[in-house]
């Protein structure tokens, strides 16, 4: 399928055939993503598929073997996490490394503090309200502790601080996973209004409807390699079969005999 933002503006993250080996492992294999401003570009796949060590190449955390990575229109090399963070790609992992026993206020800030030598507890309390309030975050107080705070509420915590720095893009790497559907809901929200002020998002989820909830494109990987980039008209049957290389599945039987019954 071919890429409905081909032709658009300069993206401001481009992978032009990423690959990455583990010893005699092909992990990723010639990968290749454009991220835009303002956009949410979901990422999926099945368990093995590559979602996760692509992810810890655009954080730093390993380099690629192969291929090139352009950031605003320029090659860089994103050797470590503070490197990737400076140029400002941001990343929430699934475990959100919050510090339950400290405050909103504390964890947004955590390794930013503002004060040269002693803490701005007022700026910083100004600052998190003001980040919160733009992103309409449900957080019953900022000097509530993470541990006190439901699913989505943490969530939104770790997304608001990854926005701290004002990076350009934003990896949300199963945002969703083990929350209840009001709190998905409150979730899927936040990354529309993160995309509306004009960041691009990477959003890996195994989750089809959120997925097509809120991503503008579909990148499917399979077996550590591009299998297609879908929008979210597409049907779960299509992308079912992109992510598993099956075309005859469960999804396709079901969809079938539904048309069959409508037919008859």
């Amino acid at each position: 399928m071919t890429d409905p933002r081909e032709g658009a503006a300069q993206p401001i993250l481009k992978l032009r055939g990423v690959s990455k080996q583990f010893g005699a492992v092909q992990a990723l294999k010639d990968i290749e993503l454009d991220v835009h401003a303002g956009e949410v570009v979901a990422l999926v796949g099945d368990n093995g598929a590559g979602k996760s060590t692509l992810v810890k190449v655009l954080a730093g955390v390993h380099q690629p073997t192969d291929g090139a990575i352009e950031f605003m229109g320029q090659p860089v090399t994103l050797d470590s996490p503070g490197k990737a963070l400076e140029l400002g790609i941001a990343t929430v992992f699934q475990d959100l490394a919050l510090c339950e026993n400290l405050d909103v206020v504390a964890n947004l800030f955590l390794g930013h503090e503002l004060g040269p030598w002693a803490l701005d507890e007022v700026q910083m309390e100004v600052r998190a309200w003001t980040l919160l309030q733009e992103l309409a975050a449900r957080i019953p107080s900022v000097r509530e502790p993470v541990a006190s705070l439901s699913g989505g509420q943490r969530q939104t915590v770790a997304i608001a601080r990854s926005l701290l720095l004002d990076p350009k893009v934003i990896m949300l790497d199963e945002p969703t996973a083990a929350l209840g559907v009001a709190q998905t809901a409150e979730v899927l929200n936040l990354i529309e209004r993160v995309r509306d002020r004009g960041h691009g998002v990477i959003l890996i989820s195994h989750n089809m409807e959120d997925v097509r909830a809120v991503a503008d494109r579909i990148v499917v990987l399979r077996l550590g390699q591009n299998n297609g980039v879908f929008t979210a008209e597409t049907s779960n049957a299509e992308l079912v079969a992109a992510i598993t290389g099956a075309t005859e599945n469960a999804v396709s039987r079901r969809r079938a005999r539904k048309l069959e019954e409508v037919e008859q």
